[in-house]
Protein backbone atom coordinates (compact mmCIF):
# COMPACT_ATOMS: atom_id res chain seq x y z
CA UNK A 1 0.00 0.00 0.00
CA UNK A 2 1.32 3.92 -0.14
CA UNK A 3 0.94 6.91 -1.52
CA UNK A 4 -0.38 6.76 -5.67
CA UNK A 5 2.78 8.29 -8.02
CA UNK A 6 -0.70 9.18 -10.30
CA UNK A 7 -3.14 10.21 -7.85
CA UNK A 8 -6.88 10.86 -9.45
CA UNK A 9 -9.82 13.12 -7.75
CA UNK A 10 -13.30 12.99 -8.53
CA UNK A 11 -14.64 14.98 -11.44
CA UNK A 12 -18.10 13.63 -12.27
CA UNK A 13 -20.80 11.80 -10.88
CA UNK A 14 -24.12 11.08 -12.01
CA UNK A 15 -27.35 11.81 -10.21
CA UNK A 16 -30.44 9.76 -11.72
CA UNK A 17 -32.99 12.19 -13.56
CA UNK A 18 -36.97 11.12 -14.22
CA UNK A 19 -36.19 13.88 -16.97
CA UNK A 20 -33.19 15.92 -17.31
CA UNK A 21 -34.99 19.05 -18.64
CA UNK A 22 -36.80 19.56 -15.42
CA UNK A 23 -33.43 18.48 -13.33
CA UNK A 24 -31.42 21.38 -15.43
CA UNK A 25 -34.30 23.80 -14.70
CA UNK A 26 -34.41 23.16 -10.67
CA UNK A 27 -30.94 22.32 -10.65
CA UNK A 28 -29.61 25.98 -12.19
CA UNK A 29 -32.86 28.07 -10.80
CA UNK A 30 -33.74 26.73 -7.52
CA UNK A 31 -30.33 25.39 -6.03
CA UNK A 32 -27.95 27.59 -7.69
CA UNK A 33 -25.33 25.77 -9.69
CA UNK A 34 -24.15 26.66 -13.01
CA UNK A 35 -24.56 24.88 -16.35
CA UNK A 36 -21.22 22.90 -17.52
CA UNK A 37 -23.01 21.62 -20.38
CA UNK A 38 -26.86 21.53 -21.83
CA UNK A 39 -28.16 19.81 -24.49
CA UNK A 40 -32.06 18.71 -24.16
CA UNK A 41 -32.45 17.54 -27.13
CA UNK A 42 -29.88 14.96 -26.33
CA UNK A 43 -30.97 14.21 -22.65
CA UNK A 44 -27.83 15.51 -21.33
CA UNK A 45 -27.49 17.92 -18.55
CA UNK A 46 -24.28 18.35 -16.31
CA UNK A 47 -24.32 21.36 -13.76
CA UNK A 48 -21.80 22.17 -10.87
CA UNK A 49 -21.73 24.45 -8.16
CA UNK A 50 -20.60 28.24 -7.97
CA UNK A 51 -18.55 27.86 -5.21
CA UNK A 52 -16.02 25.22 -6.65
CA UNK A 53 -15.37 25.61 -10.57
CA UNK A 54 -13.34 23.40 -10.81
CA UNK A 55 -14.79 20.46 -8.41
CA UNK A 56 -17.10 18.11 -8.84
CA UNK A 57 -19.66 18.39 -11.24
CA UNK A 58 -22.41 16.74 -11.41
CA UNK A 59 -24.06 14.70 -14.19
CA UNK A 60 -27.89 14.81 -14.43
CA UNK A 61 -28.36 11.09 -15.54
CA UNK A 62 -31.73 10.57 -17.23
CA UNK A 63 -33.18 7.12 -16.82
CA UNK A 64 -35.48 7.55 -19.57
CA UNK A 65 -36.07 7.48 -22.19
CA UNK A 66 -34.58 3.90 -22.92
CA UNK A 67 -33.48 3.70 -19.42
CA UNK A 68 -31.80 0.76 -18.07
CA UNK A 69 -33.94 -1.22 -15.81
CA UNK A 70 -31.59 -1.18 -12.79
CA UNK A 71 -30.58 2.53 -12.46
CA UNK A 72 -34.93 3.13 -12.38
CA UNK A 73 -35.42 0.30 -9.90
CA UNK A 74 -32.39 1.78 -7.74
CA UNK A 75 -33.59 5.09 -7.44
CA UNK A 76 -37.40 4.64 -7.18
CA UNK A 77 -36.34 1.81 -4.24
CA UNK A 78 -34.13 4.39 -2.60
CA UNK A 79 -36.35 7.31 -2.92
CA UNK A 80 -38.93 4.39 -1.29
CA UNK A 81 -36.44 4.17 1.71
CA UNK A 82 -36.24 7.80 1.82
CA UNK A 83 -33.00 7.55 1.18
CA UNK A 84 -30.35 10.58 -0.05
CA UNK A 85 -28.36 9.72 -2.97
CA UNK A 86 -26.02 12.91 -2.57
CA UNK A 87 -25.08 15.39 0.02
CA UNK A 88 -24.38 18.91 -0.59
CA UNK A 89 -23.05 21.18 2.30
CA UNK A 90 -23.46 24.83 3.48
CA UNK A 91 -21.65 27.25 5.98
CA UNK A 92 -25.04 28.27 7.05
CA UNK A 93 -28.10 25.68 6.85
CA UNK A 94 -30.43 27.68 8.48
CA UNK A 95 -30.39 30.40 5.76
CA UNK A 96 -29.60 27.91 3.07
CA UNK A 97 -32.91 25.96 3.66
CA UNK A 98 -35.18 29.65 3.91
CA UNK A 99 -34.13 30.45 0.44
CA UNK A 100 -34.42 26.74 -0.52
CA UNK A 101 -37.58 27.06 0.47
CA UNK A 102 -38.54 30.32 -0.60
CA UNK A 103 -37.80 28.94 -4.20
CA UNK A 104 -40.37 26.14 -3.85
CA UNK A 105 -37.86 23.01 -2.32
CA UNK A 106 -39.55 20.21 -0.43
CA UNK A 107 -37.90 19.31 2.65
CA UNK A 108 -38.01 15.74 3.97
CA UNK A 109 -36.09 17.05 7.07
CA UNK A 110 -35.99 20.56 8.37
CA UNK A 111 -32.68 21.04 9.52
CA UNK A 112 -32.07 19.85 12.69
CA UNK A 113 -28.69 19.14 14.67
CA UNK A 114 -26.88 15.83 14.86
CA UNK A 115 -23.39 14.74 16.26
CA UNK A 116 -21.58 16.43 13.47
CA UNK A 117 -23.63 19.13 12.70
CA UNK A 118 -26.71 19.98 11.14
CA UNK A 119 -28.43 18.24 8.42
CA UNK A 120 -31.43 18.35 6.75
CA UNK A 121 -33.37 16.44 3.22
CA UNK A 122 -35.36 17.46 0.51
CA UNK A 123 -36.72 16.84 -2.74
CA UNK A 124 -35.36 17.80 -5.72
CA UNK A 125 -38.33 17.73 -7.83
CA UNK A 126 -36.85 14.37 -9.85
CA UNK A 127 -37.52 11.51 -8.13
CA UNK A 128 -34.30 12.20 -5.47
CA UNK A 129 -33.88 13.13 -1.57
CA UNK A 130 -30.86 15.42 -1.07
CA UNK A 131 -29.30 15.62 2.48
CA UNK A 132 -27.95 19.54 2.66
CA UNK A 133 -25.11 19.43 5.74
CA UNK A 134 -23.33 21.76 8.05
CA UNK A 135 -20.15 20.66 9.76
CA UNK A 136 -19.69 22.00 13.23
Amino acid sequence: MGQNKHPMKVAMVSVFVEDPVKAFKYYTEVLGFEEVMYSPENYLAIVKSPLDPNGVSLLLEPIEPGGLEIAKKYKHELYKMGMPVISFSSNDIQKTFEELKVKGARFKKEPTKTDYGFESVFDDDNGNYIQLYQLN
